[in-house]
């Protein structure tokens, strides 16, 4: 067994990462922390340490996905994990196979970690409850996608060296958006101001049940925010016409540098991707001085290795150790 690892997933952590709703602050806490010494090893001539040897680790992605499928891949070869990746499109589900028919097999394979993408709210936690595996959500429809929720939280923290007290407004469209749903149970957890902005066609029924504050208009959002966390239109789900025009929504709602250079602080500007660059978010915005987007690609593959470490039962505080077993 390798230094740090324990026989069986830590309780502070449990079986399974479905969402952040349900975790607490501490847990949360946890995860960033362990994230921060497996940021070094992608910066290594040889990015990789032995913390996974033997574990396998099946990355079931029955929904289009390049980032995140891409980072989960890293984060398992930079632990040394075997991994098998499966879409939608090579998998029996498109014959028909149930999800619960599909898991089962791949359980009979003795596998250790399931990380699933899946276009229904609740899949991964369905999947959870059926089989002893870890199950690690990588985006379930609408409901959450926490290991985003989780890369977001700690790009802040990198930036500004605390969450409690910042003014966070999550801008465009929440109604679709599993991203603003991680990013405000985690936000609120970790003591932040938590705002959302958009056009009321794209805001949840019942958003401020959640105690977001909620702004009509992207100036005023500017003009709170100490963070903005800019979403795409996720025009693959608006079958109606939930905007008026993609130009007419840049116009009104587009984060630009001109509606920057009016705020009364220097603003920080996240992404999740992919960017609808001219529509959501202006090309020299995101590729100027405000943004931390590539930070926050980096810093993916840092909080994924920190989860899978996690929940194969590393234990936080030898974080470090494990880092140190460089495989050469």
């Amino acid at each position: 067994m390798n230094p740090g690892m324990a026989t069986s997933p830590i309780p502070a952590l449990g079986k399974d990462l479905v969402g952040l709703e349900f975790l607490s602050q501490e847990q949360l806490l946890i995860i960033l922390d362990t994230a921060e010494p497996f940021k070094e090893i992608s910066e290594r001539r040889i990015k990789k340490v032995p913390v996974l040897r033997g574990k396998t680790i099946v990355n079931l992605f029955l929904e289009a996905s390049t980032r995140t499928r891409v980072s989960f891949e890293f984060a398992e070869k930079r632990l040394s994990a075997d991994t098998v990746n499966i879409s939608e499109t090579g998998s029996s589900v498109i014959k028909g196979e149930t999800l619960l028919d599909t898991a089962r097999n791949l359980e009979a394979m003795r596998i250790d970690m399931v990380v699933m993408r899946h276009g229904s709210s609740g899949a991964a936690q369905f999947l959870a409850d059926r089989i002893p595996s870890n199950v690690i959500n990588a985006g379930d429809g609408r409901h959450e996608h926490p290991t985003q929720g989780l890369l977001d939280l700690l790009t802040m923290r990198d930036h500004y060296d605390r969450i409690k007290g910042l003014k966070v407004c999550i801008v465009g469209d929440i109604l679709h958006s599993r991203v603003a749903r991680s990013n405000i149970y985690g936000l609120f957890k970790l003591g932040a101001a938590v705002g959302v902005c958009a056009p009321k066609t794209l805001l949840p029924s019942g958003i401020r049940d959640l105690g977001v504050n909620v702004f009509r208009r992207i100036e005023e959002a500017i003009e709170w925010a100490d963070v903005l966390n800019v979403l795409r239109l996720q025009l693959e789900r608006m079958k109606d016409g939930y905007v008026p025009s993609l130009r007419e929504y840049n116009r009104i709602w587009g984060v630009t540098t001109r509606r920057l250079d009016s705020a009364p602080q220097d603003l920080l500007i996240l992404h999740p991707g992919p960017m609808n660059r001219g529509v959501e978010i202006d090309s020299d915005v995101a590729d100027g001085p405000h943004s931390v987007i590539l930070n926050q690609v980096t810093n993916g593959v840092a909080v994924r290795m920190a989860v899978l470490y996690l929940l194969a039962g590393g234990q936080p505080d030898s974080a470090e150790a494990a880092k140190a077993e460089a495989e050469v």
